[in-house]
């Protein structure tokens, strides 16, 4: 049980990260970052000066570390697109607890769907990592999708790609040992086809023990499980000497 000290920590750490921790500043996109839109499946059919309509300009804005995005129970008004970074998206209880939902990294929308129901965000998000961001103005793209309606298919599929992920990472803690969750994460991080890879850990090791389903004490346990199959520590890095080799010992048949 949480003490008082510590839940007057949290609610001050809050109020912090909401009203302090504004965008740092703004900063023009560029035609990596464009590009890098298109790929999603809602900003892909979208002519350049609508898209920019939408996001308030050609600008991204930048976010510390820490920094607020939304709150349980605010108003859904802007979905946001990741530019670079990580996004946590959790829950907390009233005793300060926080389940991680998911952690969204670059390339990729998130609260798409609760936006366009108008609703409020039935979760919490926080910057993991220092972010680029684009914010999407909730009103403008339903006025978009009235104008255009094959625009809500597009939102359909991007909302679909979220159920996957979801639904996978049920599957994975129901099917997978930590030390196999572990490794599949660790080869979700590695670039597609190299045998080998050095990774830098985008987030704090507690954050990835709770997007796996994991109490820290058990990712030091899974960490040493994966030594013998080549996954080396060294600080802040990992690593993977052989990827294959941890794909066929996620691919087993084991339970924890």
């Amino acid at each position: 049980m949480f003490g008082h000290d510590h839940l007057r920590g949290t609610l001050l750490t809050r109020f912090y990260a909401r009203f302090v921790c504004l965008p740092n500043f703004e900063i023009d996109m560029d035609q990596t970052d464009w590009q890098r839109l298109r790929r999603s499946p809602l900003f892909g059919v979208l002519p350049q000066h609508v898209a920019e309509h939408l996001i308030d300009g050609p600008h991204a804005r930048v976010y510390d570390k820490g920094a607020m995005l939304f709150e349980h129970g605010d108003p859904a008004e802007h979905c946001f697109f990741i530019l670079d970074g990580w996004v946590k998206v959790f829950r907390s209880s009233a005793g300060g607890h926080e389940t991680i939902v998911h952690v969204f990294r670059s390339g990729e929308v998130f609260a798409e769907a609760v936006m366009f129901m108008g609703g409020r965000y039935p979760v919490s998000a926080e910057c993991a990592t220092r972010c680029r961001i684009l914010r999407i103005n909730g009103q403008r793209l339903r006025e978009q999708i009235e104008k255009k309606p094959e625009l809500a298919l597009h939102m359909l599929a991007s909302a679909s790609q979220h159920l996957t992920i979801l639904v996978s990472q049920i599957d994975h803690i129901k099917r997978l040992d930590t030390a196999q969750r572990l490794a599949e994460f660790l080869l979700s991080l590695c670039p597609e086809g190299e045998a080998s890879c050095t990774l830098e850990l985008p987030y704090e090791k507690a954050l990835i023990a709770g997007r796996l389903g994991m109490k820290p004490e058990s990712l030091s346990r899974s960490l040493a499980k994966l030594k013998p199959l080549g996954v080396h520590v060294t600080r802040d890095e990992i690593v993977v000497s052989d990827t294959a080799r941890l794909r066929q010992f996620i691919d087993a048949d084991r339970d924890e």
